[in-house]
């Protein structure tokens, strides 16, 4: 799995969620429950992860739809 971003922007990652549906790929977020376990405090990040056969494309999908800025180095 390759990692796409970090946020806490949870719109933000409903966003990259439908817009990847569309192109047929699938997104892991990772770490999501880990703000309840800590107290249900926002400061723990979210990382969305994609295959890394998918990550090259993904990233087009998400540039092209204006997210670019988002993108993690990688």
């Amino acid at each position: 799995m390759i990692e796409l971003l970090r946020t806490n922007d949870l719109v933000l990652i409903s966003r990259i969620e439908a817009i990847l549906f569309e192109t047929g790929i699938a997104i892991f977020v990772a770490d999501q429950h880990m703000s309840a376990v800590e107290g249900s405090l926002g400061f723990l990040p979210r990382r969305v992860l994609v295959d890394a056969d998918d990550a090259i494309s993904a990233r087009a999908a998400l540039t092209e739809a204006g997210l670019a800025e988002e993108l993690g180095d990688g």
